[in-house]
């Protein structure tokens, strides 16, 4: 979880330095080192898909732990999305404006305390809806 909490800090200061190209990065490496840590923690058993791509993260983590888990859609579509920001400044080549990467960043910020939050304290589990549930109650995702 170290990795996605510096990409975090990364990305909202690159935010604030004007740098939308480098935080929209920084969020998007953010939530996908957040969702590779919950894998990892919540003894998923498909350890080889949560390196190897993009893709193949951002499936397990929907199966494993939004399908059948604790983590709301609403803030499992958060990795995604991120994605697709991140596709569209990196390999499309297209601009993106400064409040999509402000709520990119925002998003990110939740995401990532919210992964720390269910699974560094070992709470939550594939299938453990209930309690996860619970959690996620409070959380605003912007």
């Amino acid at each position: 979880m170290g990795k996605a909490i510096q990409a975090e800090v990364s990305g909202r200061i690159l935010l604030e330095l004007g740098d939308v190209d480098g935080a929209s990065n920084r969020a998007y490496i953010a939530i996908f080192d957040a969702a590779q840590a919950a894998l990892l923690m919540s003894g998923v058993p498909a350890p080889d898909a949560l390196g190897k791509t993009c893709r193949g993260l951002i499936n397990t983590f929907s199966a494993y732990l939004v399908k059948d888990g604790p983590v709301s859609k609403k803030l499992g579509r958060q990795l995604k999305r991120a994605e697709d920001m991140r596709m569209v400044d990196d390999c499309n080549g297209e601009s993106i404006t400064q409040a999509d990467v402000a709520d990119v960043v925002a998003k990110a910020e939740v995401f990532v305390s919210t992964m720390q939050i269910i699974f560094s304290e070992g709470k939550a589990a594939p299938g453990d809806t209930a309690q996860a549930g619970d959690v996620l109650t409070d959380v605003q995702i912007p």
